[in-house]
């Protein structure tokens, strides 16, 4: 229940700093008493920066928990068999004294920033809806708009339902949508349901328009099941839509073409599942779109197929396309654009570029001027190997940024595979002999195909910081093999040529990985420079196994996860579960040395965020899965 007014102080009448993100004014925050997280990234910028120092290197190792919150999905777990989630992922937003955040079963709670009270719950029902389409019911936080009194916390569930909360009372507005809901599932040009159609992360409200992407089942077998992953902008305050861009171009619009054999009118996805980013002082909002269905096999999609796996910057009061760059043309690797791009000033040899910066699964960096879409550096169209499946067309070439350099190994080669010891090598050689491999974009076949990087990444959806003051970017990363191969479906089974076959899949020698560590590891980057800084393995992962193996000591060789980073004037934070470990460590922001590490209660799922409320610093992070979930809040004693 909503608690009494009284709890909630009055918002803010203005957030005007709000509309000015993008560039952190670092002397005019870091003295305040109270400096906000204000958007699942920290700022419409992306930057999972907070421009704090109180938490530094002389004290970090003094950090503890300083309050516990148990989210009200544990207790539904408790009453209701069905209750049913998977990791919790959320990361919060505070604006003023509190908390906003989401919960895996779809609902959002109020909570006091010092000491993680509750102040008010609400139930959005999603979890009684029906699952996520890909994945058990999970979510990734809320959004904030000011109306000038009380604010309104916006949250796209997994039903596909987007809800419009008072800040204050933790009900919903009645002013928006039909009683401060919309449905999402309506409107998209085709029918769609609960299970195919979804939202799992925080819309993005520039301007007093909410921008909106969605979550699409992965898993269709036939062509017309899916709905097409369109964008939608809505009014903040009433949730009229006011325009809709269209992620696969229908009829004569401009890329249509690019579908061949009309196949813009069935074919599904291509949406945006993950984070965007924006520029207020533009007006422009930047769309990571993913992979048309489906994932791996295309020849009923013959073409480009323009706007998937494609960095889109639209005009935010319009919907219109002001430019665009398709990163995979044709995708068969599921390369989704994985997370929000990050918005940042660069300086290029004396000239300062405003810029956005967008990392992929494939462990690339592509970095273009955010206003005109120009490559800061060349990306060079490179051959690449070609489908030999029957009815597909690959595209003959796929773009390279020629800086920076990735940062993840790509390709399966001698400078990738496993060679800790000969006879590991050689056994790994046989393990793949009657497989697919090779350089990066390899396509799917029949045989089967390592894919390195993975689907998975490289970056995944936590996405990267950057450093405002310094221009310099953190990618946590990993560095996964998947594996796939096509087969010809049975009588009924799909309508497309060739589907998964899921039951495909290879172990390491001796059950250890298939290639050379680092298996996870942390990347800067200087982007005025367009080269790296350093880069270190994230964790201890396999080591103390490896040795046991009589291995020589190979040092940390990271552990597989998917871990956000938090970035502070002084430190940089990333938590992670290291083998049976859940930690939070910190890492120096010039070297990459581990400063401290924090051993948590439960596995950190979330991306950690920061702020200060009354001259005290916090860090606040979701950690858990299941019936078990809480947010955690850290500071020093």
């Amino acid at each position: 229940m909503p608690c009494p007014d009284s709890r909630v102080p009055r918002i803010r009448k203005s957030l005007a700093w709000l509309s000015t993100a993008v560039v952190v004014s670092v002397s005019a925050t870091a003295t305040a008493q109270t400096v906000d997280w204000q958007t699942y990234g920290s700022d419409l910028a992306a930057s999972k920066y907070v421009p704090l120092e109180q938490i530094n290197a002389s004290n970090v190792n003094e950090l503890q928990i300083a309050w516990s919150w148990e989210t009200p999905d544990n207790e539904l777990f408790r009453q209701h068999d069905n209750a049913s989630a998977g990791e919790y992922k959320s990361t919060p937003i505070m604006i003023d004294d509190t908390l906003y955040v989401s919960t895996s079963l779809g609902q959002v709670a109020a909570i006091d920033a010092v000491s993680g009270e509750q102040r008010w719950v609400f139930d959005t029902g999603s979890w009684q809806r029906g699952r996520h389409p890909n994945f058990n019911n999970n979510h990734r936080g809320v959004a904030w708009w000011d109306d000038g009194i009380d604010g309104r916390i916006l949250m796209a569930a997994n039903d596909g339902l987007l809800w419009s909360i008072n800040a204050r009372t933790g009900q919903p507005d009645a002013a928006f949508g039909e009683n401060g809901v919309v449905d999402l599932k309506l409107g998209l040009g085709r029918e769609t349901r609960i299970g195919l159609y979804g939202a799992i992360s925080p819309p993005t409200v520039i301007n007093d328009i909410i921008v909106v992407g969605s979550s699409i089942s992965d898993g269709p077998l036939f062509q017309d099941q899916l709905p097409p992953g369109h964008v939608r902008g809505f009014d903040a305050r009433t949730g009229e839509q006011r325009w809709i861009f269209h992620t696969i171009p229908q009829g004569e619009e401009a890329g249509a073409e690019t579908w061949e054999n009309g196949a813009w009118r069935t074919a599904g996805a291509t949406n945006v599942w993950t984070t965007m980013s924006a520029d207020p002082e533009t007006g422009y909002v930047y769309l990571p779109t993913s992979t048309p269905n489906n994932d791996w096999y295309g020849a009923h999609r013959l073409g480009d197929n323009l706007y998937a796996e494609s960095l889109v910057c639209l005009d935010s009061a319009t919907g219109e396309v002001v430019w665009h760059f398709q990163t995979v043309r044709h995708g068969l690797w599921d390369y989704d654009l994985p997370a929000a791009p990050n918005l940042l000033d660069i300086n290029i040899n004396g000239e300062i570029i405003k810029a956005v910066a967008q990392v992929s699964k494939q462990g690339f960096v592509f970095v273009f001027d955010r206003i005109t879409g120009e490559p800061v550096w060349p990306i060079e169209d490179r051959a690449v190997p070609q489908s030999n499946v029957p009815g597909e067309r690959s595209s003959p070439t796929q773009p390279f940024p020629s800086k920076p350099p990735p940062f993840e190994p790509q390709g399966i080669s001698d400078a990738t595979l496993i060679d800790f010891t000969p006879e590991l090598r050689e056994q790994a050689l046989a393990l793949i002999a009657d497989v697919d491999y090779g350089p990066l974009y390899t396509p799917p076949s029949e045989r089967g195909v390592i894919i390195f990087p993975g689907y998975s990444g490289g970056a995944t959806w936590t996405g990267a910081a950057t450093d405002p003051e310094t221009g310099v970017m953190y990618v946590p990363s990993f560095s996964a093999p998947r594996f796939v191969r096509l087969r010809k479906p049975e009588s009924g089974e799909s309508d497309f040529g060739y589907i998964r076959d899921r039951s495909f899949d290879i172990s390491g020698p001796q059950g250890l990985p298939l290639i050379k560590p680092p298996y996870a590891r942390i990347t800067a980057i200087d982007l005025n420079r367009g080269e790296h800084l350093w880069m270190v393995p994230h964790g201890e992962g396999i080591r103390q196994r490896l040795i046991n193996m009589g291995i020589e000591d190979p040092g940390p060789v990271g552990s597989f996860g998917r871990n956000g980073p938090l970035l502070t004037k002084s430190l940089l934070f990333v938590a992670q579960l290291d083998g049976s470990r859940p930690l939070i460590r910190s890492y120096d922001k010039q070297s990459g040395a581990v400063l401290s590490e924090l051993d948590l209660p439960l596995p950190p799922m979330g991306t950690p965020m920061s702020y200060m409320v009354n001259g005290k610093q916090f860090i606040v992070m979701a950690i858990g899965a299941g019936p078990d979930t809480r947010l955690i809040g850290l500071s020093l004693p």
